[in-house]
């Protein structure tokens, strides 16, 4: 008897009671929103750290995982089937996870300069897209590896304002174990997608995350009204994005999820300009410009078409 073809690899199975994959539009949507969401956390966090008022940078990752954590607890009140938490070993392995990449890119912004950081740390889709060939047996076509390229090049334009100048030592070295957890993240939201829904992994990334960042919070906190208002905002921000991102990854693979993400510090970049007054260089539009190509190339090619129904 000839075998049976084995069977090509999948995403994780569903179970019942887990949400339905909604439409990739709207799932790239929600992506664009978490860009714009993540870009206005990093500026916030970005105007909190200056002046005679400042936060910490473990004093604002404590915020954010307690005003989300706050949020969460008002959004499952307001609809009590919306906490169905499935899965603890991967949720609880969500929050750890996401508390150390916080950590360990705080650290590294600590040794190095952040736009550096910033071009290791945003490699993470790039892992996350490879991971994901081993995880779920995702196999992204040619035209999403070069889309996610250019896009890369593009953060990378923007981020290093025209030059790339990288080091070798700790700091560097701190930035890429951030990229990586970073994208092991990726892979466990995309796994638990299967079972649980977005508001329910965001608590746990709250709950999770908390005690590996409140170390890092010691020492006197700011008592300026104003500032406390914005750290509100910066945590509703950071709920949104992560809310949003978690969401779409129901409907997207990690490949195609990976080449929006690449919008996010180009949306840093647009609102810093916009909001905080800070100079926009031929170098970075250039970015802006190839970045968004990027993109757009990835969503008109990058995916493979849906199977046919039997």
């Amino acid at each position: 008897m000839t075998p049976e073809p084995a069977a090509t690899p999948a995403a994780p199975a569903r179970s019942a009671g887990a949400p339905r994959p909604q439409p990739r539009w709207l799932a790239r949507l929600e992506l664009l929103g978490a860009a714009l969401s993540f870009g206005l956390m990093a500026v916030l966090a970005r105007r909190l750290s200056r002046g005679d008022a400042a936060f910490s940078a473990g004093q604002l990752t404590v915020i954010r995982f307690v005003v989300g954590a706050a949020v969460s607890l008002v959004a499952f009140r307001v609809r009590p089937g919306l906490y169905r938490p499935h899965d603890l070993r991967l949720l609880w392995t969500r929050g750890f996870s996401g508390g150390i990449v916080v950590v360990l890119y705080f650290l590294a912004l600590a040794r190095i300069p952040a736009g550096e950081a910033g071009m290791l740390y945003n490699l993470f889709p790039v892992i996350a897209t490879a991971m994901s060939i081993r995880a779920f047996g995702e196999r992204p076509t040619v035209h999403l590896v070069l889309a996610l390229l250019v896009a890369t090049g593009g953060v990378v334009l923007v981020l290093g304002n025209g030059s790339l100048a990288l080091g070798i030592g700790l700091g560097e070295g701190l930035a890429v174990a951030a990229a990586v957890f970073a994208a092991f993240s990726s892979v466990v939201i995309r796994a638990m997608r299967a079972t649980d829904n977005a508001p329910t992994i965001f608590f746990y990334f709250c709950l999770g995350g908390l005690p590996v960042a409140l170390p890092f919070a010691l020492g006197a906190w700011p008592t300026d009204p104003t500032a406390w208002a914005l750290a509100a905002g910066m945590g509703l921000a950071a709920y949104a994005a992560q809310v949003l991102m978690t969401e779409a990854y129901g409907a997207l693979s990690i490949g195609e999820a990976a080449v929006w993400l690449q919008l996010t510090p180009l949306a840093q970049y647009a609102l810093a300009a916009l909001l905080l007054g800070e100079p926009v260089s031929a170098a970075g539009m250039a970015g802006m410009l190839v970045g968004v190509a990027g993109v757009a190339y990835g969503t008109v090619l990058g995916h493979r078409p849906r199977a046919p129904r039997a």
